[in-house]
């Protein structure tokens, strides 16, 4: 179980979105609607869950340093 910054990958993240697999689940529309991990498969629902609640990712530092400098900026400005 991985804690605390996920390291972004490139070529996951387009291996994900261009996979065979998730290219015919939603073109035939053979997904269960959100939330329903619990009954499809509960071991990896509760797997995902912990792990999105212990770790983080880049967007997350990027966002609040970004938003850390915008209000730095307003307070300096003012």
């Amino acid at each position: 179980m991985k804690f605390g910054f996920r390291v972004p990958t490139l070529k996951k993240r387009i291996a994900a979105r261009t996979s065979p697999a998730r290219f015919i689940r939603h073109n035939l529309g053979f997904k269960a609607p959100r939330g329903n991990g619990w009954l499809t498969n509960p071991k990896k629902a509760m797997y995902n869950k912990v792990y999105n609640k212990t770790s983080f990712g880049c967007l997350l530092i990027l966002g609040l340093l970004t938003s850390f400098f915008v209000l730095s900026i307003v307070l300096f400005v003012t």
